[in-house]
């Protein structure tokens, strides 16, 4: 495919043209072209170079390129390699994810022994007085029960442990920490939260979604010196595997007053789209009409609302009982009277909006209120997002279609929460959660993020699970749920093209094309054309930000 430039911006023609104008600077020549490649555009389209003029994709195809290139050009010869637009993670919890990239890990743990004994090594490094706050853990990798204090109290005696659970809405504290929370047998249940209490009605040690915020208010805050330190090497770790902008969904304002700390001393070399959350609209629309909603490489003026919780705890909200929970339905996190008044009241201002909803009922009730905002507030581009949409009911997806609401979905779910998911809600709800394929065979614009930590930022784990769902637990090769399997390049268009619309810059990031900003992966296989078992081995061999290499993998080569 190629491009000419008419007065009405680039539009395919028969030879392939480069950008003019500014982008190419006094010397009328390329910075950087990448030769002899495999060029998958994100639009439809596949080339063999890709040339690149300040920050800006300047030239596609050999010809184009090998014309713009002068002595200055740096080459790379790509040596086959494949080139597509680099990754947008449209769902993280970024600063938690960069903690745990030093935090001890007791996910992969396969016994509650070596549970213990994990948490009793971490325990040993940790200076007195502080907290011990790694992990993630899940339950059902080491036997589904739930952890209680008593198995780590001895290994922990003082040291105060509050580790969250892999889906990030539960906590599992010990003695010491429960005390420093005053929390005890006499502590009521808070709304929008569970304490897990054994037979006799003490707590066990497990806090759920609202519960957890009484032990989260007497954890001290790390310094701002520590934040800026663990979203560093956030950013590494992100461009690492190829990933060049993410979508920032914690529910504080960490990681946006840390990345906007980043900012004022430069490029971030990590694109960031950050969101607050959504009982803040007033104090975010107040920052949006001070200093305006950012730039390309830290931009704001999004917020977010969880509405319910998770499927792992329990606490997603459904309209029938849990199957192995008979009396639970789930919990509202957030008021469903306030969503009413605070999402009309923040749209009104021109704020973008995204809900976290899991549970079946979670997801209606907040399309019942997008809805609603629209007849207040009257039509404009909003793009009302849902985070997870995760278990809907029958026609839900043809109302997110007709609401033009975007499905920010995370598919390495799917193939985690594939092994136990039945036992939560049976067999029939199961037909309509992680719906991928429905979702896009009705129309819904749906990107794809990771959760972070929730599960890997690698989108090679996305990938994989979305084409294949395969569960993790190897139990189901034809894939868990099939029908809803989708192809590669539905998958790949949903960490770009579409993760740029959900994020409003579709007009400059998501494709390679002339005049798009200059953010480019390297891979060491081409992911439209190899079996789906490659995917987990691919490598990232170069990941380009704003026109600069970011990352240089091993495997790469130069002229």
């Amino acid at each position: 495919m190629s491009y000419e430039i008419t007065r009405r911006g680039f539009v395919a023609s028969g030879a392939l043209a480069m950008l003019c104008g500014p982008a190419f600077g006094a010397t009328g020549t390329l910075d950087t072209a990448l030769i002899n490649a495999q060029v998958w555009t994100g639009a439809g389209g596949t080339t063999d170079a890709v040339g690149i003029a300040g920050n800006r994709i300047a030239a596609l195809g050999a010809r184009a390129v090998r014309s713009a290139t002068g002595k200055t050009t740096r080459v790379i010869d790509c040596r086959g390699a494949f080139i597509m637009p680099a990754f947008i993670d449209c769902h993280t919890h970024f600063l938690r994810g960069s903690t745990t990239i030093t935090q001890p890990d007791v996910l992969e743990v396969k016994s509650k022994a070596e549970f213990i004994e994990r948490i009793g090594a971490a325990v040993r490094t940790v200076p007195n007085g502080q907290w011990l706050t790694g992990g993630p853990w899940d339950e059902q990798r080491f036997g589904g029960q739930l952890p209680r204090k008593e198995w780590i109290d001895a290994v922990s005696g003082d040291t105060p442990i509050a580790i969250p659970r892999t889906d990030l809405h539960s906590l599992f504290l010990n003695s010491a920490a429960l005390r420093l929370a005053g929390i005890d047998r006499n502590t009521p249940d808070v709304a929008g939260g569970v304490i897990e209490r054994d037979e006799r009605g003490e707590p066990t040690g497990v806090l759920k979604d609202n519960a957890r915020n009484r032990v989260l208010e007497v954890i001290p805050p790390p310094t701002e010196a520590i934040v800026d330190g663990l979203v560093r090497h956030g950013i590494d770790y992100a461009l690492s595997k190829g990933v060049a902008q993410v979508h920032n969904t914690e529910v504080d304002w960490s990681v946006q007053d840390a990345v906007r700390r980043l900012r004022r001393a430069g490029p971030t070399g990590l694109r960031f789209y950050s969101m607050v959350p959504l009982a803040d609209w007033e104090r975010l629309a107040a920052l949006v009409k001070a200093e305006g909603r950012g730039d390309d490489w830290v931009r704001w003026g999004a917020l977010k609302c969880v509405s319910d919780g998770s499927l792992g705890a329990r606490t997603a909200r459904f309209y029938e009982p849990y199957v192995d929970a008979p009396t639970q339905r789930g919990v509202w996190t957030v008021r469903v009277e306030d969503m009413r008044e605070w999402i009309p009241a923040a749209d009104a201002a021109g704020l973008a909006i995204t809900t976290h909803a899991i549970g079946d009922e979670a997801n209606d009730v907040v399309l019942d209120i997008y809805a609603d905002t629209v007849k207040r507030n009257g039509k404009r581009d909003r793009r009302f997002r849902i985070e997870h949409a995760q278990h809907l009911s029958p026609g839900a997806w043809t109302r997110m279609a007709k609401q033009q609401v975007i499905a920010s979905v995370q598919p390495y779910h799917a193939a985690d929460d594939g092994r136990w998911a039945v036992k939560r809600i049976g067999e029939e709800r199961l037909n309509r959660t992680y719906a991928f394929r429905s979702l896009l065979e009705a129309g819904v614009a749906t990107c794809f993020g990771s959760d972070w930590p929730v599960a890997p930022i690698d989108p090679m784990t996305g990938i994989d699970a979305a084409v294949q769902r395969h569960t993790i637990d190897g139990a189901n090769p034809n894939g868990w749920h099939p029908e809803q399997r989708i192809s590669i390049e539905q998958t790949l268009t949903a960490y770009t093209r579409t993760a740029a619309f959900a994020g409003f810059q579709d007009d400059r990031l998501g494709r390679i094309a002339p005049g798009y900003l200059a953010d480019l992966v390297v891979l060491d296989r081409n992911l439209l054309t190899v079996p789906a078992d490659q995917y987990l081995k691919t490598q990232v061999l170069r990941t380009f930000v704003d026109g600069q290499e970011r990352l240089t993998g091993a495997g790469a080569h130069q002229n």
